[in-house]
């Protein structure tokens, strides 16, 4: 289906004629620090979506999860990444280099609202810091240090339209395509490539 040109939106003035102005007293919740509330939260995330853009504007969205407290909130202003064994493709990574800009949703389960993070960011391989965000046993392979510019709590209207925490609402015996996919691509055997991601899931159940 072809988008008519008429309806494309190229102005903020078309967007805030569509949906209006913000409450006046919304902006409050967004500051420039880590509070106490936001702290408690992404200290209990097992789940963040971390969101970067390299300098042409090419996005990239990567999820990142382990047990929680995986992130530590160092400071009011500071907070810390670690990077596990992966697909190694590090296009997040690449596009911090370029642009050191991020932003993130934490996600609890069960908890209706998210924590949104925005701000400047580095990657550091310092021994104590890989040491620090150890899991398993072992240390990260590297760390994200990012520097807090915007922190707040998003509703949660998005996460209750999506049922995202009612089971019954679940599809029964989904699969996510993603061996048939890399089958076709690589001409390999599907049932060998799901044998590999699920001893690579394994491992990280451990």
């Amino acid at each position: 289906m072809k988008v008519k040109d008429e309806y494309l939106l190229h102005q903020v003035e078309d967007l805030r004629n569509m949906l209006g102005e913000p409450l006046p007293k919304l902006s409050m919740k967004v500051s420039s620090k880590i509070d106490e509330y936001c702290q408690s939260f992404i200290e209990k995330s097992p789940l963040v979506f971390l969101a970067t853009s390299d300098e042409q504007n090419n996005l990239d969205v990567s999820p990142k999860g382990d047990a929680p407290g995986f992130i530590k909130v160092m400071d009011e202003s500071t907070i810390l990444v670690p990077d596990r064994i992966g697909n190694r493709l590090a296009y997040g990574f690449k596009n911090i280099l370029q642009t050191g800009k991020v932003g993130l949703i934490f996600i609890i389960p069960t908890i209706k609202e998210t924590v949104r993070v925005n701000g400047h960011t580095s990657i550091s391989r310092g021994p104590e810091l890989l040491e620090m965000l150890s899991a398993q046993g072992k240390p990260a392979l590297l760390c994200t240090i990012i520097k807090v510019e915007e922190c707040f709590f998003h509703c949660g209207k998005a996460l209750v339209r999506s049922k995202l925490w009612k089971p019954d609402s679940w599809p029964k015996n989904a699969k996510s395509g993603a061996a048939k996919q890399i089958s076709e691509k690589l001409v390999m055997n599907e049932n060998a490539i799901e044998k590999n991601l699920a001893d690579s899931y394994a491992v990280c159940e451990i």
